[in-house]
């Protein structure tokens, strides 16, 4: 009787080839060939490699609980390696572009290709954005036989067979994790299950960061919000220290270039305090005081409305003084006015140097500065 897996010869009536093992019967009593007692040892040591990658995934999520990327290069090494892959990336989503987490490839070129991709928005030209849009498993066994595929990209990555599965938080996208190979073969439903988890674990990550670092913004701007009542008890005929220590948390907290603290008095706005990344804009800060309130700088523009006065790109905005942000390189920037009354006291003002809108909870910290502000000691 021939084995039809090694080819074999062996007497009738055997069960099992004297050669390899394997079963001339499927239990069933299928013809279909089981795996030998060969492949056994061989499935044992991949169940453990698999067990291991996820442990150690798993050891380096406990071990970054403020810093994400630890996490995505162990999973893309992983994952890469795990699954027969020549290369992996894994994706962040912002709810509107894919960004790079992490990526490992077999050549420098497909590295650069990679690098040179993204940020991106989903589409279904790539497997790890379609497996965004989808919010499902995506498996292309030949890359060059899907018409959705964008194929120069696929060309320069080499890309033959690809898979990709989401990183999913209550359904929706976080990211997703790809893998591809250089020649037309399918990923094993064993391996896609494996990125499954590493997908998880991405999420946990994820999850965890961001806990981690609210929870540490929290004590950090109750701590500031507390040092400015200590200052205010402890000066209570002296507003400066005042002005000082909120200048300089609100740049700290607000991840500002620059802050300044103004005081208005009825016609003009007059420099209080101010916090600079850079010192040597201090001369430049000081040129631009006492003025008047008008729509050409954002300070002035929270005092003639009463209200928060954010921009996200100053150079965009058509009555902004463009000579306020070229001289100090201001680009997304906020004001908060200090109100006592309902009338205005002064402003908070904080600006960066690059286009980066502030959070919310930037600008409520802004706000609850802006009430210690209007500390009486200012008439």
């Amino acid at each position: 009787m021939q084995c039809p897996r090694c080819q074999q010869e062996n007497r009738s009536g055997y069960k099992f080839c004297d050669e390899c093992g394997a079963p001339f019967q499927h239990p069933s009593g299928s013809t279909q060939p089981v795996p030998s007692y060969a492949d056994v040892p061989r499935s044992l040591t991949e169940a453990i490699e698999q067990q291991t990658a996820a442990s150690e995934i798993l050891r380096v999520i406990s071990s970054s609980p403020s810093d994400i990327q630890p996490v995505f290069d162990a999973i893309a090494q992983s994952a890469g390696r795990l699954c027969g892959g020549d290369f992996s990336v894994v994706l962040r989503y912002d709810g509107e572009l894919l960004h790079r987490g992490a990526e490992a490839h077999a050549t420098a070129e497909g590295l650069q290709a990679i690098q040179r991709l993204f940020p991106l928005r989903p589409s279904r030209a790539f497997v790890t954005a379609r497996a965004v849009l989808d919010r499902a498993v995506v498996h292309v066994p030949d890359v060059q036989a899907d018409p959705e595929m964008d194929q120069p990209v696929a060309a320069a990555l080499r890309n033959r067979s690809a898979v990709a599965v989401p990183m999913l938080l209550d359904g929706h996208p976080l990211g997703s994790i790809g893998v591809g190979r250089f020649e037309a073969r399918p990923f094993t439903a064993g391996q896609v299950a494996l990125l499954q988890t590493f997908a998880h674990q991405a999420v946990i990550a994820i999850e965890n960061v961001r806990l981690f670092n609210e929870t540490k913004e929290a004590l950090e701007r109750q701590t500031a919000t507390s040092e400015i009542l200590r200052v205010i008890s402890s000066s209570p005929t002296d507003v400066q220290p005042v002005f000082d220590v909120i200048a300089e948390r609100a740049l700290r907290l607000c991840e500002g270039a620059f802050s300044v603290v103004s005081r208005y008095d009825g016609e003009s706005l007059h420099l209080a305090a101010h916090a600079l990344a850079r010192p040597e804009g201090v001369e430049t800060m000081r040129q631009f005081f006492p003025m008047r309130p008008s729509r050409i700088n954002l300070s002035g523009r929270a005092i003639l409305q009463g209200t928060v006065v954010h921009v996200v790109d100053v150079r965009q905005d058509e009555d902004y003084n463009q000579a306020f942000s070229g001289t100090l390189g201001s680009r997304s920037s906020v004001a908060v006015p200090m109100l006592r009354d309902g009338q205005p006291a002064g402003v908070i003002f904080v600006g960066r140097l690059e286009v980066r809108p502030f959070t919310d909870k930037q600008i409520a910290l802004l706000q609850t500065f802006a009430d210690h502000g209007r500390y009486p000691a200012m008439d």
